[in-house]
């Protein structure tokens, strides 16, 4: 089931029943149900091996990088592979998007192979929500590196709004070489509220709302979400490493929280 518009005529009766979702919903996590809720699910275990440009409602956008399917390290299914070069992007894009409320949970598993450590400053992120109603870019997951602290943390951020271009991190969240991560974020519009979870532990600091984030003193405010990317892009220019390696596995985006992270 699906809350793309391109399937809503076909769909009707059943987005009827899940638009009455509340999209405050409790954040305890249902991680045996797989379809409650959940209007994206992908494990990639049914696309072929290889390059791939797109699946099952989804897309891609890439510059100077390149996404495949590929065997999971651990014999058990399949991950997506997301490579870039120098501060090129590579997502995989849900277009079309249109959740009860304006609000969602997602939840994914990501490994990035090394985060960068040059230039100072370096700003990555690995998702970006929009709508075409406003030039807002949300970024409830990505990071910078922070050479004060000599070290990736993970943060949430902003660009092209009032509030500005910012990113909201936290050391309380490092990001780890090489470590897989089970992140999950909650788009909130009652509040303009985005909240994190790394592997199933609510991340506090990472909070931003309508009037608390990390912008101008001018309000935080979503756009009307009709797109989600999930990938990877590096701002700067010349960085090192000079390319990044980043794997992507068991994606959900759903009117509750999903869970299945650990805590």
């Amino acid at each position: 089931m699906t809350y793309l518009r391109k399937a809503a005529a076909a769909l009707s009766a059943a987005a009827a029943m899940l638009i009455a979702t509340p999209p405050t919903a409790s954040a305890t996590p249902t991680p045996h149900d797989m379809h409650g809720g959940i209007f994206v699910k992908e494990n990639f275990n049914r696309l072929p091996l290889g390059p791939v440009t797109g699946g099952r409602g989804w897309t891609t956008d890439t510059a100077n990088g390149s996404l495949s399917v590929e065997r999971a390290a651990d014999g058990r299914g399949r991950e997506l592979r997301i490579r870039t070069e120098g501060n090129g992007r590579a997502f995989m894009v849900f277009p079309d998007l249109a959740p009860p409320g304006n609000s969602l949970w997602a939840r994914i598993r990501l490994r990035v192979d090394r985060f960068p450590m040059r230039p100072d400053w370096a700003h990555w992120t690995l998702a970006e929500a929009s709508g075409s109603d406003s030039p807002t870019l949300v970024r409830p997951l990505g990071g910078q590196y922070a050479p004060t602290d000599k070290g990736n943390f993970y943060g949430v951020g902003s660009d092209l709004g009032p509030t500005g271009d910012w990113t909201n991190w936290r050391t309380s969240a490092p990001a780890v070489d090489g470590a897989w991560t089970c992140a999950e974020f909650h788009l909130d519009a009652t509040d303009n509220r985005v909240t994190v979870y790394l592997d199933g532990v609510a991340q506090p600091d990472l909070t931003v709302s309508t009037k608390q984030h990390g912008g101008t003193a001018d309000d935080f405010v979503f756009p009307t979400f009709d797109k989600l990317k999930l990938g990877w892009q590096l701002y700067q220019a010349d960085p090192s490493p000079s390319s990044y390696d980043v794997r992507m596995d068991d994606i959900a985006l759903s009117t509750r929280r999903v869970g299945g992270c650990g805590s």
